[in-house]
Formats: structure tokens, C-alpha cells, sequence
């Protein structure tokens, strides 16, 4: 109902749009009207208001979609070709943000098919530069608040969570899709909104009425919310991946990935048995070594944590894999997380109480966030063309190549056990990436997925009774590409430490690869090839349209 409501827009709303839009200062244009552009897309990209929520409703995405194409029109009237390779990236990075939403409003339509598009309170950061999956405009961010709040925050939370009504009774016309695991799972997540309302509530009992009725204001409207969700779900019949023709377009073209989705599958089903082979070796090689044992107390898992961090820092540093500044310390030892017993650790959980680092070298997403803030890239694109995901390749990648990396480099040589952990948590993320895929393609149901990521993970360690199942499928379906990115990326950089390393030859070193690396952005490793080594062929052409 809403693609056919953006197509009967178009026509009529390109012209007059294109009035509303300035061409560019020349026809060749220069780097400076890249940057321009970048900014009016920014402005553009957010929608406006409407009854003080953002509005997705069907007639204003039809403009909206129009006036894309003006956008996109305008990107192709500059002729990058004669600029420095740097601003040629930055030119491919702001025509993936103008694909992604091309993207969303043709295919993905999370506002229409997705009823977890709808929450806004979120609780925690996320380890990656944006959210990840599909979010609206107007989230409430709980995590940048100190509690007791201050006078001034209860207020801006207070206006914050006004949206909340006026958002969800705009979801009820919005949501016309009929994606069925997608409305089913949104509404788990919708009533998680409640809990997290409802725990709000219990924090801020003494921070004034206006943040108490702002409050039950919003819990008032997701509980009814939720309600509605459950009785349209039985109506809900149809698949909810998006087809293995679209999955591809948006992995080339907005993700910047050069791969298809058979591809990937075969990708994946090859690093899904060098896991599982790799896993039976170690265990081959350590035949007699003592079993590994799990932290069993809070004060024994707050010292082995800890007590990783620092060998892991100072082993990093030692043997030169990259630059070490203190800051990255603080940003890894505040996301250590606290003590979980046996019996409600999911698989993260049973990972990191046998040896911390097969999980913290994961947290290469904190170093991240750390380099973000105090080593910011100087292109304001890459600082912040971060719509769709773009860099799941780049953030996902190298927090899952990293896990590899040190295995390989000796840091588990004193302790053998822990490679096989390495193994096993490779295997998961083939597993859940795999799933993802045949869930995309609609050969899989949700259910389907889940059953395969649990058979295929090693030792049981994946239980389909424990929330994380649910939240990573559910996640990989409302986000086409993200399941597999883990791995695909870590693919894209073996495959540029090859071509880099065969550039330099003998003045190659892990250490000048990944301060590069880490120098280029947070952007696809497409383009951070380009950036490291002048071949820009891993960059998918653009499409046919353009």
C-alpha cells in the first residue's frame, strides 16, 4: 500500500521539487559543493514533524521519495573524476547514504512492515557508531543520562518522551505491511518499551510531575500500542526478508559490499567448516591439557576481567599490533560488564567467564568510539555518514577479524585452551549469518533461523530458551546485510592486508596496516581499499539508474 503510494506521488512532485532545490555552483562542480550537498542531504534526510512526532505517514515519504531523486540527480551532476582519491571516496560514501534511503522508501519501508521501528526509549549505547538496524528520528536516550537526574535533564526528558503517544497513534495508519516475524518480534520489543518505562518510572519518583505524567504518558501509549500489535497479529501472514534481488542492491550499493548473496553463502558456508575443522584441531592439539574453568564469583570474575584487560592492553602494545594511547584503557575496562551466574549467561556470557579477551577482543568496537572522540577522521563526511548502517563491514569486520588476529599473533600461546573458544565463537557468527541469509531469501522462517544458528554453534553454548537468539535473528532480519557482516567484513580485510602487504613488502607491519586502517573512517572496506592502496575496483558500480 505505501510503495504504491510513493509510485503515484512521483510523477506529479519531481518537477516542482526540483524548483524548491539549487542546481550546483558549476557543472563539473567541485569538492566543496560535495560537502555542500552532504549538508542540505542531512537536513533533507530528517523528516519534519508532525503533532510533535516525525512523520512517516504515506503522502509525506511520497514527496520525500521525489525529492530524493532530485538529490541524487544533483550528486550526479558533479564530476568527481579529476579530484584527490580521498574526496572521490567522500563522494562514494554520500551516494551510499542517498541509496540507503532510496532503499528504505522502495524496499525496506521499516515504518510500514517493522513495528520495532516504533521504540524510542533505548537504555544502553551501542558498541557501533549508530544504532544498529533500522531507528526513527525522535529516540529517547536514557544511557546519556546521569540519575538522579538534574532539574534541567528531568526536564529535557520530560519533553523528550512526549513523542512517544503521538508517534505510536501515527503507527497505526503507517503500519500496513504484512511482514509477519517482523510484526511478531516488534512486539516483544515494544514491550520492552513497557519494562524500561516502568523501571524509569521507578528511578525518578522525586524528579518532578511533568516527568512523572511525561512518563505514564508514554507507558499509556505503548500499552495500547502493544495491544494493537497483538490483535492485527493474526492478520499478519506474509514473509519478511526482502528477496535475494533486493538484498543484493543493497549490499553493493548502500553497504558498498562487492559481493552477492549467493556470494555470501558460499563465503560463509566455507568459513562455517574452517570453524568447526579449526575447533577439532585445537582440541586434537590440547589432548591432556586441563579443562579451562569459568569465573564462579563476582570478585573472581571482576579480577580475571580486569586482570585480561590489562594483559591485553599491554600485549597489544608490546607486540606492536597497534597504537596503544592510554584513553583506550578507561574505554575498554568500563565495558566490562558484571559478574552473570551459570545459569543466565548466553553465549557472550559462557565465552568471556572462561577467558575474558575471546570476547573483549570483540570490543575493538570501544576502541572505536574511543578514536571517534579523541582522534576524529578530518573529513566531515566520514565523520558522520553513518545512515543505513553503511559501516558494518568496517565496525563489524574488524571486531571479528580482531578475535582471529590475536589468536594467530601468540596471544593465547600460555593458554591453549582458549583458541578454542576463538573457534567456537567464529562457528556462531557463521551460524547466525547463514540464518540470515536463507531468512532474507525467504527460505527460512524466523523459527527456521534460530533452529539452524543453535545447531550449528558448538558445545550447546548457543540455548534457544535465552533472550540474545531472538534479539540477533530478529535484528538481521530488520537490517538485510548485518547478519553477515561480521564475517564479510572480516573477509574484505584479509583481503587488504594481502593487497597491502604485497604492496609494501618487507616495510609492512601490523602496526603501520591498522593505524591506516583506523586513520581512513568509519566507512565500507570498499573504500577504506581504495583509500589504503589506490585500487577503487572493490567498489561496486554504481547502479544503472544513476
Amino acid at each position: 500500500m505505501l510503495h504504491s503510494a510513493l509510485t503515484r506521488g512521483l510523477n506529479g512532485l519531481v518537477l516542482s521539487t526540483a524548483l524548491l532545490v539549487t542546481a550546483p555552483a558549476s557543472a563539473a562542480g567541485t569538492y566543496d559543493d560535495l560537502v555542500g550537498l552532504f549538508r542540505e542531504w542531512q537536513a533533507f534526510e530528517r523528516p519534519a514533524l508532525r503533532d510533535g512526532a516525525p512523520d512517516y505517514t504515506a503522502p509525506t515519504l511520497a514527496r520525500k521519495h521525489a525529492e530524493l531523486r532530485v538529490y541524487q540527480s544533483r550528486l550526479a551532476a558533479l564530476d568527481p573524476a579529476a579530484w584527490p582519491k580521498e574526496q572521490r571516496i567522500d563522494y562514494e560514501l554520500v551516494r551510499a547514504q542517498m541509496n540507503g534511503l532510496d532503499f528504505d522508501l522502495r524496499v525496506l519501508q521499516p515504518w510500514a512492515r517493522d513495528p520495532a521501528y516504533y521504540q524510542s526509549v533505548w537504555t544502553e549505547m551501542s558498541d557501533t557508531p549508530e544504532h544498529e538496524g533500522p531507528a526513527h528520528h525522535g529516540l529517547v536516550e536514557l544511557w546519556t543520562y546521569s540519575f538522579p537526574l538534574s532539574r534541567s535533564d528531568a526536564q529535557k526528558l520530560a519533553r523528550e518522551l512526549r513523542v512517544v503517544p503521538p508517534l505510536l497513534a501515527q503507527a497505526r495508519g503507517n503500519l500496513t505491511g504484512n511482514a509477519r516475524d517482523l510484526w511478531l518480534t516488534g512486539i516483544g520489543t515494544m514491550q520492552g518499551q513497557v519494562d524500561s518505562l516502568d523501571d524509569l518510572a521507578g528511578r525518578t519518583r522525586s524528579s518532578g510531575a511533568e516527568l512523572r505524567r511525561s512518563i505514564a504518558d508514554a507507558r499509556k501509549a505503548t500499552v495500547e500500542f502493544v495491544a494493537w500489535l497483538q490483535a492485527q497479529a493474526p492478520s499478519k501472514t506474509g514473509p519478511s526478508g526482502v528477496g535475494k534481488k533486493a538484498y543484493d542492491w543493497n549490499l553493493r550499493h548502500v553497504h558498498l559490499v562487492p559481493l552477492t548473496w549467493d556470494q555470501e553463502v558460499m563465503l560463509l558456508q566455507r568459513e562455517l567448516a574452517r570453524s568447526h575443522a579449526s575447533l577439532r584441531f585445537e582440541e586434537q592439539r590440547n589432548r591432556g591439557l586441563p579443562q579451562l574453568t569459568a569465573a564462579s564469583s563476582p570478585e573472581e570474575w571482576d579480577q580475571r576481567a580486569n586482570a585480561a584487560v590489562t594483559k591485553y592492553l599491554a600485549w597489544l602494545k608490546s607486540k606492536d599490533i597497534l597504537g596503544v594511547d592510554d584513553y583506550l584503557d578507561p574505554a575498554l575496562r568500563e565495558r566490562i560488564g558484571p559478574y552473570a551466574p551459570p545459569e543466565t549467561r548466553n553465549f557472550f556470557g559462557i565465552a568471556s567467564h572462561y577467558e575474558p579477551i575471546t570476547l573483549f577482543a570483540h570490543f575493538q568496537h570501544w576502541f572505536d568510539h574511543a578514536w571517534l572522540k579523541h582522534a576524529p577522521n578530518p573529513s566531515v563526511i566520514r565523520r558522520e555518514a553513518w545512515l543505513n548502517n553503511v559501516w558494518d563491514s568496517r565496525a563489524e569486520g574488524t571486531a571479528t577479524a580482531m578475535e582471529e588476529i590475536i589468536l594467530h599473533a601468540g596471544y593465547y600461546d600460555d593458554n591453549p585452551r582458549a583458541r578454542e573458544i576463538v573457534w567456537i565463537m567464529l562457528a556462531q557468527r557463521c551460524a547466525r549469518g547463514l540464518a540470515s541469509l536463507y531468512a532474507q531469501a525467504n527460505l527460512f522462517d524466523l523459527q527456521q533461523a534460530k533452529a539452524f544458528q543453535v545447531e550449528w554453534t558448538p558445545r550447546g553454548w548457543m540455548r534457544p530458551d535465552l533472550d540474545l537468539l531472538g534479539f540477533e535473528q530478529q535484528l538481521y532480519l530488520r537490517q538485510p546485510g548485518y547478519g553477515t557482516s561480521y564475517v564479510t567484513g572480516k573477509h574484505l580485510l584479509d583481503e587488504l592486508i594481502k593487497d597491502r602487504s604485497h604492496q609494501l613488502g618487507d616495510a609492512f607491519t601490523l602496526r603501520r596496516f591498522f593505524d591506516e586502517f583506523n586513520a581512513a573512517g568509519m566507512m565500507p572496506v570498499s573504500l577504506i581499499h581504495w583509500q589504503l592502496t589506490g585500487d577503487a575496483s572493490r567498489v561496486p558500480a554504481p547502479p544503472a539508474t544513476d
